[in-house]
C-alpha cells in the first residue's frame, strides 16, 4: 500500500494559517486567491520599510521630522485662529498653571520656579506702571546682561502690552544711541553696572524726553539729574497678584513683540522687528529638535540676541523645561556647570565649540548628561572633534537670520550640513538658490532680465519669496535698509523675495551647506574665493588656533587679494614654512592668503561672530597696526612685511 503524503511549503502553511485566523474573525467566504492577495499585501507592507530605507537612508529621520512638523503646524494654526490671540506670554502662564512648582530658572546660587517668575514679573509690571508710567504700546529698552531680572522685566512688559528693545550691553556712545533711537523707545531700563555707559549719552536722551531708570540701586545712591531709580524695595512692595489682560487688549499677532539687533559685523546694528507671530514660530525650534519638558537647557549666550532669547529662553518656555542661566560663556566652567545642574541640552554659536575643543583635556570630558547640542556656525572639523572628545551628543545645526523669512535645520545630524530639504518645508517656504556675480555684487540675469536658478550641487545666493506664510517685517524705522534686503522681479514681474545675503549649496541628497556671505566672498585673478574654505584650511596648520579671512584692495589691481588675521596656539610661534606648504598643497594660487596678520585675539561680536570691517579698512599697511605682518613672496614664502614693501606694492613695483 502506497501512502501519498502532502508536502506543505512554508508559504502554503502561512496561507492556511492566515485563512484560519481570518475565519475566526467571521470572514468565511474568502476564496483561496483572496488569501493569496491578502498575504501578498501584508508581506509587501512588512518589507516596505526596508525598501524605503534602501532608497532613502534617512527615511526614519525624515518620517520623524514629518510627524513633528505636522503636529507643530496644527498647533500653530490653532494659535493663529484663537480669539484673543495666543502669545508667548499666554504660553508661559499656561506653564505656570500646569507645573507652578517646577524649576524654571537656575542662576548662580538662586533658583526660581515658574510661579516665582510669574509673581516677580507681576511686581515689576506694577512698579513700571506706577513709577515709570509704562503703558500699553510703549517701547522699552533693556540694557543689561544675563540675569533673572532680564526675564522678569520682559514678562512684565509683555503683561503691560509693551514692546521690548533688547540692547547689546557691549555697545557704547554712538552705537548705543543709534540702537536706542531707531525703534522709538520711550523708556530705558539699565542695570546698575551699566550706569556709566548710560550717563555718556544722557544729554541726548534727555533732549529726546526719554525716561531713564537704573535698576537695583537705592534712591539715595542716585544723584545724577535725569537718571531715576527703580529700587529693589519699590519692586518688592508691589503686589504680585495677576494683572488684568485688558492692559494688553490692543496687542495682536502682528504687533511687534521684540526688537532684536543684528550683530553689526558690517556696520551699525539694525533693529529687526520680531512680531508675536514670528516669536512663537521661531520658539518652536526646540520642539523640532526634540527637546522635551524634562530637559534642562544651558543658556550662556546673551539674551539680547535671537539665539539666547528665542531659541533658548522662549523655546524653553514653549517646552516647559528648566533653564540654567549664566552671565557669560566660560570654557573652563562649561562642563562643570553641565554636570552640576544635570544639563541635557546645550546651545552653541560661532566659535563656541572650537573654544571647548581647545580647552585642556580632562579625564571626565565624557561624564555628563548632555544629549543634544542646538545652534549654528559649527565647522565640520570642529564638529567631528567635538563628538570624538565629548561623546555621543546629537548635534542639531540650524540656519536662519534674525530678520529672515526662511531657515533650515539639520535634523539628520550629517556633519558639516546646516540643514536638509524636506517636502513640507518646501511647500510652506518658497526658496531658491540663484546665480550671483561676486565681482559686480549682484544676481546674474538672463536675457529677459530674470534671475537664474543654480543646479543641484552648485553654489548660489539664497532668496526666499515674501508671502503671508513667510513674511519679512524688516527693520524698525529704516526703510532704506529694509528695501535693500528685498529683490523684486526675480522670476516674474511683480514677485518679491528676501535676499539672505548668504551663498549656499544643496547637494543631490538635499543637504544644505553654508559657503560664505556675499560680502565676504571676493574675486582675485578672475576667480571667486570663499573665505570659509580658506579659513578651514588655515586652522589645519599646527601653529594656528583661529583664523579670520577677508579680501583687501590693492592699487592697480582688480578685485581683492586674500588676507588672514590669525591667532597662534599658546606657546607656539608662527611657522611660515609649514603654513606655506599647507596652503600650496590645499589651495589654488588665487585663494592663498597673500598677507597674514598675527593677533593676540581675534575680534568677535557678542555672539562670537568674527568682525572683518576694521580689518578690511586697515588693509595690509604696517603703519596702520601694531601686529606682526607677513607677506607671501613667491620664491621665499611668508616673510616679514615692511613699510618699504607696502609702498612698492602700492606703486606697482611689486606685482601680485
Amino acid at each position: 500500500m502506497v501512502i501519498i503524503r502532502r508536502i506543505e511549503y512554508p508559504t502554503t502553511s502561512l496561507l492556511y494559517s492566515l485563512r484560519n485566523v481570518i475565519g475566526c474573525w467571521g470572514f468565511h467566504t474568502l476564496t483561496f486567491n483572496m488569501y493569496v492577495l491578502l498575504y501578498t499585501i501584508l508581506a509587501g507592507l512588512a518589507i516596505l520599510p526596508l525598501f524605503l530605507y534602501l532608497r532613502n537612508p534617512y527615511f526614519t529621520q525624515d518620517l520623524r521630522y514629518t510627524v513633528t512638523c505636522i503636529l507643530l503646524g496644527l498647533r500653530i494654526n490653532r494659535i493663529k485662529r484663537s480669539k484673543p490671540f495666543y502669545s508667548m506670554l499666554d504660553c508661559f502662564l499656561d506653564k505656570v498653571k500646569k507645573h507652578p512648582n517646577k524649576q524654571f530658572i537656575v542662576f548662580e546660587k538662586s533658583s526660581y520656579t515658574y510661579r516665582d517668575v510669574d509673581k516677580q514679573s507681576n511686581k515689576l509690571a506694577r512698579a513700571l506702571s506706577q513709577h515709570a508710567s509704562v503703558k500699553e504700546g510703549d517701547t522699552v529698552a533693556l540694557f543689561m546682561g544675563n540675569e533673572p531680572m532680564y526675564v522678569f522685566i520682559w514678562l512684565a512688559l509683555a503683561k503691560l502690552g509693551c514692546t521690548a528693545a533688547l540692547l547689546n550691553y557691549n555697545i557704547r556712545s554712538k552705537s548705543l544711541l543709534h540702537c536706542f533711537t531707531c525703534c522709538g523707545t520711550n523708556v530705558l531700563l539699565a542695570a546698575s553696572e551699566l550706569r556709566g555707559a548710560v550717563e555718556e549719552v544722557l544729554p541726548t536722551l534727555r533732549e529726546q524726553s526719554v525716561s531713564v531708570f537704573v535698576l537695583g540701586e537705592e534712591e539715595e545712591k542716585c544723584v545724577t539729574e535725569g537718571v531715576n531709580t527703580l529700587s529693589s524695595s519699590r519692586i518688592q512692595q508691589a503686589s504680585d497678584q495677576p494683572l488684568d489682560p485688558q492692559l494688553r487688549s490692543k496687542v495682536t499677532l502682528k504687533s511687534p513683540a521684540l526688537y532684536i539687533y543684528t550683530s553689526g559685523t558690517t556696520g551699525l546694528p539694525k533693529a529687526a522687528v520680531i512680531t508675536h507671530e514670528r516669536l512663537y514660530m521661531a520658539s518652536s525650534m526646540q520642539a523640532i529638535s526634540g527637546v522635551v519638558s524634562d530637559d534642562v537647557i544651558y543658556i550662556y549666550l546673551p539674551l539680547y540676541h535671537t539665539a539666547g532669547f528665542i531659541m533658548g529662553l522662549t523655546g524653553a518656555i514653549e517646552r516647559g523645561s528648566t533653564v540654567v542661566l549664566r552671565r557669560k560663556f566660560s570654557a573652563s566652567n562649561f562642563w562643570d556647570d553641565c554636570r552640576k545642574h544635570k544639563v541635557t541640552v546645550i546651545q552653541y554659536i560661532g566659535e563656541i565649540m572650537r573654544y571647548l575643543c581647545n580647552s585642556p583635556k580632562k579625564d571626565n570630558d565624557r561624564h555628563h548628561k548632555v544629549r543634544l547640542a542646538l545652534g549654528n556656525g559649527l565647522r565640520a572639523d570642529t564638529w567631528s572633534e567635538f563628538l570624538q572628545r565629548f561623546g555621543d551628543i546629537r548635534v542639531c545645526e540650524c540656519y536662519g537670520a534674525t530678520e529672515g523669512n526662511v531657515g533650515f535645520i539639520n535634523y539628520v545630524g550629517k556633519v558639516g550640513a546646516i540643514g536638509k530639504e524636506h517636502f513640507l518645508h518646501k511647500a510652506n517656504f518658497s526658496y531658491v538658490l540663484i546665480q550671483y556675480d561676486t565681482e559686480r555684487e549682484e544676481p546674474v540675469k538672463d536675457s529677459r532680465g530674470f534671475c537664474i536658478k543654480v543646479p543641484k550641487g552648485e553654489t548660489g545666493l539664497l532668496v526666499a519669496k515674501i508671502t503671508a506664510q513667510a513674511p519679512f517685517s524688516g527693520y524698525a524705522n529704516n526703510q532704506q535698509q529694509t528695501d535693500r534686503k528685498k529683490l523684486r522681479d526675480v522670476f516674474v514681474k511683480g514677485d518679491l523675495y528676501f535676499n539672505s545675503g548668504d551663498l549656499l549649496r544643496i547637494d543631490h541628497e538635499g543637504f544644505v551647506y553654508f559657503m560664505d556671505r556675499i560680502g565676504d566672498t571676493f574675486r582675485w585673478k578672475g576667480e571667486n574665493v570663499a573665505t570659509t574654505e580658506v579659513t578651514e584650511h588655515l586652522i589645519m596648520v599646527e601653529c594656528i588656533e583661529e583664523a579670520n579671512v577677508y579680501g583687501v584692495k590693492v592699487p592697480g589691481h582688480e578685485g581683492r587679494v586674500g588676507m588672514a588675521a590669525i591667532k597662534l596656539k599658546d606657546d607656539m610661534e608662527f611657522d611660515s614654512k609649514a603654513t606655506l606648504e599647507h596652503v600650496k598643497t590645499s589651495l589654488p594660487s588665487y585663494a592663498r592668503p597673500r598677507f597674514i596678520r598675527i593677533q593676540n585675539s581675534l575680534a568677535v561680536t557678542g555672539t562670537f561672530k568674527q568682525i572683518k570691517v576694521k580689518l578690511v579698512e586697515e588693509g595690509f599697511n604696517p603703519s596702520m597696526m601694531q601686529d606682526r605682518l607677513y607677506y607671501l613672496e613667491d620664491s621665499k614664502g611668508y616673510i616679514p612685511m615692511t613699510q618699504e614693501m607696502f609702498h612698492s606694492i602700492s606703486d606697482g613695483k611689486i606685482h601680485l
